[in-house]
């Protein structure tokens, strides 16, 4: 057989193959898509777990290790300027321009990856750490990803920018079973989280790449240069002005709207 003759024969099958792998992948992403949880009760509810708090506890579980989880739910109205800054600054200082997906940010990550040859930064916005923290788990696998993106263009359909920064101050974790902004506050610096100085502000944003490891009760050499990187760049970023509550707005550490359970995310096909 020439080489022309077996060319004529392989590339039907390669066709034929590179067919099948994009229906595969497109079967995939319409299930994933039909699949994802429902995002809309959190337009006027706040959930009263999360997939990390679930998942902390399933850890203490395992260990026998008594979990005392401490979390205050307070409004965006609530929460310092100084501290959405601070995160805003950390996190995602394009926050209320983007979507919910960072494309700079997410291209930055892969270069870093393909450079390091293995998928290890984040590379996440607010509103796709959000999803991870609602729905998801810390696994770093490209489907988990694809996941969380997904789910983030919901929040970001579904919710205003205010209230994906509220559900986000109020439910990530800030240390071993500390939830939330007003829970870390006072954990820390025993004040709420409408008081916290700058410099407080940027040490509990600076922990959040990875509140078990970074400590603001005991910072350590990296994480007072983070706090010291972040107040540097705090006057760049502004929030919005504050939500004003309503006139029979209950008090600080109380919800100012009733907490709906969060379903589970379908099983991965």
């Amino acid at each position: 057989m020439t080489r022309v003759a077996a060319r004529r024969r392989v590339w039907p099958i390669v066709g034929r193959a590179l067919v099948g792998a994009a229906a595969a992948g497109f079967a995939c992403l319409s299930y994933s898509w039909f699949c994802l949880p429902d995002v809309r009760p959190l337009i006027g509810q706040n959930p009263t777990s999360t997939s990390f708090m679930r998942l902390r506890a399933a850890e203490a579980a395992r260990t026998h290790r008594p979990l005392r989880p401490v979390q205050r739910w307070v409004s965006y109205s609530r929460i310092s300027p100084l501290l959405s800054r601070a995160v805003l600054v950390a996190e995602d200082a394009r926050f209320w321009s983007h979507d919910g997906v960072d494309l700079d940010e997410i291209q930055e990550s892969l270069e870093i990856d393909w450079t390091r040859g293995r998928f290890t930064r984040g590379g996440s916005p607010i509103t796709q750490q959000l999803a991870k923290n609602l729905y998801l788990t810390p696994s770093r696998n490209p489907y988990r990803k694809l996941v969380e993106l997904m789910i983030a263009r919901r929040l970001e359909a579904e919710l205003s920018k205010a209230r994906i920064l509220e559900l986000y101050l109020n439910i990530i974790e800030w240390g071993d079973n500390i939830w939330g902004a007003e829970a870390a506050a006072r954990t820390y610096f025993h004040v709420s989280s409408a008081d916290v100085t700058a410099p407080e502000a940027a040490l509990l944003a600076g922990a959040i790449i990875n509140p078990r490891r970074y400590s603001p009760a005991h910072p350590n050499a990296r994480l007072r240069r983070r706090q010291q990187m972040i107040l540097g760049r705090m006057g760049t970023v502004t929030p919005p002005a504050p939500i004003a509550p309503a006139p029979d707005a209950p008090g600080i550490i109380d919800p100012p709207i009733a907490p709906v359970p969060l379903p589970l995310p379908p099983a991965r096909p």
